[in-house]
């Protein structure tokens, strides 16, 4: 994918001070990002494929923590309907493309077709090899359209994997994101790896290609990743005149909390 080498040596526990300083200083990025983004009118689609408890959501979140959901649009789409499913592969998530200073994070993507629908069954051999054929055509006419797309595979190893799905299995917090299909992919990991292979293959293009961030340090998954995401869009600093709160107007004034007796209002408990 990348001249990067992985080595099997362990770095030096990463603290969880060392992490939110490094994180919130990539955070004030991600806002610069923003109004770069906004004041260029650019769009932008990050997204994001990998197996299941890989740590998506835990790195989506980190991205979108401090940004406007305005800006920074999450979609994550259930599974197809029956209309749907007699759609063309890519078609229900056009309609989710961004406009003008949107930058549109796919937690999951048309590459669906690729892991899980082809994996379980849900598609043909034939239909699989039509969708990784078409795929990087389908991706250039997007790219040649202006849109910068930024695909990320996060890449998480089998025993930690498995260490994840035990902890979801005893933490009522975190038991909803155990689903059937999840146990399924874990009992089907070398299939998973196959089609992951196989999908590399097809779709690394070299206008979209694939980058992969290993994401068994989940703390190090989130920094590496935002900080990918900022060196492959090329924004700059926008200037911004610095905001002076008004005086505030006295007219009509009253005792606006004597006029909140009598509702309701949550018991303070805390």
């Amino acid at each position: 994918m990348n001249n990067t080498h992985h080595t099997d040596s362990q770095p030096a526990e990463l603290t969880r001070k060392s992490y939110e300083k490094e994180l919130k200083k990539l955070q004030v990025e991600l806002c610069h990002l923003q109004a770069w983004a906004t004041s260029e009118g650019a769009r932008i689609i990050l997204l994001f494929e990998s197996r299941d408890a890989a740590g998506k959501g835990g790195i989506i979140k980190a991205i979108t923590e401090r940004v406007s959901p305005r800006v920074f649009r999450v979609v994550a789409l259930p599974a197809p309907s029956e209309r749907e499913k007699t759609q063309m592969f890519i078609q229900r998530y056009i309609p989710h493309f961004p406009a003008a200073g949107e930058i549109v994070i796919l937690d999951r993507s048309w590459y669906n077709r690729a892991g899980v629908e082809y994996v379980m069954g849900f598609v043909d051999p034939d239909e699989h090899k039509r969708f990784l054929r078409l795929c990087p055509q389908i991706e250039k006419y997007v790219v040649d359209a202006g849109i910068v797309l930024i695909k990320l595979w996060l890449e998480v190893g089998m025993e930690e994997q498995e260490r994840r799905f035990n902890a979801r299995i005893d933490d009522p917090l975190r038991q909803w994101k155990l689903s059937p299909m999840d146990t399924e992919s874990y009992r089907l990991w070398y299939d998973y790896s196959r089609a992951r292979d196989l999908m590399f293959k097809a779709t690394h293009s070299e206008h979209a290609p694939w980058t992969i961030v290993r994401s068994d340090d989940k703390r190090r998954a989130r920094l590496n990743c935002i900080a990918h995401i900022l060196k492959m869009i090329p924004s700059k600093n926008v200037s911004r005149e610095k905001v002076r709160l008004p005086k505030r107007s006295s007219k009509g004034r009253y005792d606006d909390q004597a006029s909140l007796r009598g509702m309701n209002f949550a018991a303070e408990r805390y």
